[in-house]
């Protein structure tokens, strides 16, 4: 399921996978193809300067490392990240997230509502209108056209789904459903309106089923570029073209998709499928990021493979903990200063470096540019006179009695553990006494963060690229926000909090209001605003996003771009062609 949401992420490394195939034979009738005439300028003519349109026909297999336990989003499990890739050729959703620009794009929808459009109203009692037009073009597999009642039957299932009564679906209190068109009422204004419908589901095809049971091996109608033929559990899921699919290519008007099937191949070993793709059994491969496989498909480059490798949305942080559960009885991390001597100690361009991650200065977008972590340049001199400064408000003497920091993380996968042995030298160099405590990734993500008892840890979250997604991301640092009920895991500011300043009071107004704009950029550039207080008071210390890797034999396949965000590397899927000969 397409979600753009902030998750959790355990030891292990982002799921991803690779993809392949051959040239299949067609299913179906295809669409003509159109030729390109000569460019005549004045007396001369020039030979075609437009490649010719993509070819129609042939397959792709794609590799991938995990296999959905559920080709249904709605059901148990069908939330995992692999069903953001394999989903994108079958879901489709209000929207999309764009592989180049990270941007929301309209998708069954003519265009995505907003105040500008008339697609948002504020009502007078404080209520929010959101208005959906559906394409008149968009239709199902089965030739039924997608209607603003497949919007609110898809409402209705994630309502009875839902156990979080902090969900949007709760905040919606009355709709009205037409045959090309939706509305809906929200209790109060949210800019979480932007990605309610990641997918939609056909009320005619569905209705009366249990949808979360009897959809799991079989799917519903098609509103993708694919329809799911069979899927072999453990070994591979094949999809073949759609014929009514309602989308044409933006740039030549030609009818989509390009291919005739797409076959998606399963195997739990990155070497296997590193193995296949080397051989050309597989055309497109999006493999962990490790340094030395990624310098194995560089050699293929004069074969005629691409590599791209963009920074993911996983970011890895180090953080503090301000509750009273916190296993150091002798913790500072209550002084501004001790955690911004900690940030001047910290070489995070080393530190990345070491894994093969990129050094990121912002927690909303990564993968850009300078953020507001920038100010932290490696200065262990600096260190050393903030530590002090520290020491002072405690009213202790640390050259004699030098502070002690427990440093928590996982041990199951290798970057964490050789990122904080470094960390260790770091700060020991710098007057802090250190000890290291890994632990197994099902404690670390279970009690301890649940419980709040560590003192200062390492670990990842995921960035989404919308005005949602932003907001998303500051509520872990929601000062109302306590565990069990909120994501405020690190205590900064709770009740309970070594921590409440006027900062806290600040970054709380900032949350607030950017959390009931209906404006996306007046919510992201809220959000940026509260990400600044965050930096200036060294509530975190962004390390690194993990780098995604997608490589294609692009001498054979086109189209292919790599997606970093939650959509997955398949978001245009329906591009996606295998060049004629």
């Amino acid at each position: 399921m397409r979600r753009v949401f902030a998750v959790l992420v355990g030891a292990a490394l982002l799921a991803a996978a690779c993809a392949g195939g051959d040239t299949g034979s067609p299913s179906t009738a295809l669409p003509p193809t159109t030729a390109v005439p000569p460019v005549t300028t004045g007396d001369e003519t020039t030979s075609t300067t437009q490649a010719p349109p993509p070819a129609y026909g042939g397959s792709v297999t794609i590799g991938e490392i995990q296999e959905p336990v559920t080709l249904n989003p709605f059901a148990e499990g069908g939330d995992d990240s692999v069903m953001s890739v394999v989903g994108q050729a079958y879901l489709a959703g209000v929207y999309d997230i764009d592989g180049e620009t990270l941007e929301l794009t309209p998708e069954l929808v003519t265009e995505l509502p907003s105040v500008g459009n008339g697609g948002v109203v504020i009502n007078d009692d404080g209520t929010l209108t959101v208005r959906y037009q559906i394409r008149d073009e968009a239709v199902w597999s089965d030739g039924a056209p997608i209607t603003g009642y497949d919007l609110d039957f898809t409402l209705g299932v994630m309502l009875e789904q839902s156990t979080d009564e902090g969900d949007l679906v709760h905040n919606v209190v009355s709709t009205k459903a037409e045959a090309k068109s939706f509305e809906m009422v929200l209790a109060e204004p949210t800019v979480a309106y932007e990605t309610m419908f990641p997918v939609v589901i056909p009320k005619h095809a569905v209705e009366g089923t249990n949808v979360a049971t009897a959809w799991t091996d079989k799917m519903w109608p098609s509103a993708g570029p694919f329809i799911v033929a069979e899927w072999e559990q453990g070994d591979y899921l094949r999809l073949v073209r759609n014929p009514d699919y309602w989308k044409t290519d933006p740039s030549s008007g030609a009818q989509l998709p390009y291919l005739d099937e797409v076959v998606f191949k399963f195997s739990q070993e990155d070497e296997a499928l590193l193995s296949a793709f080397v051989a050309k059994e597989l055309d497109v491969l999006v493999p962990s990021p490790d340094p030395e496989a990624v310098s194995r498909l560089r050699n293929l480059e004069p074969d005629g493979v691409v590599v791209q490798v963009k920074p993911g949305p996983l970011w890895e942080h180090l953080n503090f903990q301000f509750g009273p559960a916190n296993r150091n009885d002798e913790s500072l991390n209550q002084y501004r200063s001790y955690r911004q001597a900690i940030a001047y100690a910290v070489d995070t361009d080393r530190l990345a470096a070491l894994v093969g991650w990129e050094p990121i200065t912002s927690i909303l977008s990564p993968g850009e540019g300078e953020g507001p972590w920038q100010q932290y340049g490696y200065d262990p001199d600096k260190a050393v006179q903030l530590l002090a400064e520290a020491c002072s408000e405690a009213g202790r003497d640390c050259a004699a009695d030098p502070p002690r920091l427990i440093f928590s993380t996982t041990s199951n996968a290798w970057e964490r553990p050789a990122i904080a042995d470094e960390l260790v030298d770091e700060l020991r160099r710098v007057g802090i006494n250190v000890q290291l405590q890994l632990e197994d990734s099902q404690l670390f993500f279970g009690e301890t963060l649940d419980d709040g008892t560590w003192d200062v840890g390492l670990w990842a979250w995921v960035a989404s690229p919308d005005a949602a997604g932003f907001v998303s991301t500051l509520e872990f640092f929601n000062p109302d926000s306590a565990p069990p009920e909120g994501r405020n895991y690190y205590r900064w500011g709770t009740p309970d909090s070594s921590v409440n300043n006027d900062t806290v009071v600040q970054f709380r107004g900032i949350l607030t209001t950017a959390r009931e704009t209906v404006d996306p950029e007046q919510a992201i550039s809220l959000a940026r605003v509260g990400e600044e207080v965050l930096a200036d008071s060294a509530v975190l210390i962004p390390i690194a996003a993990r780098p995604m890797v997608g490589v294609v034999w692009a001498d054979e396949i086109g189209g292919f771009e790599l997606n970093t965000s939650m959509a997955g590397y398949t978001w245009n899927i329906e591009l996606w062609h295998r060049f004629a000969g």
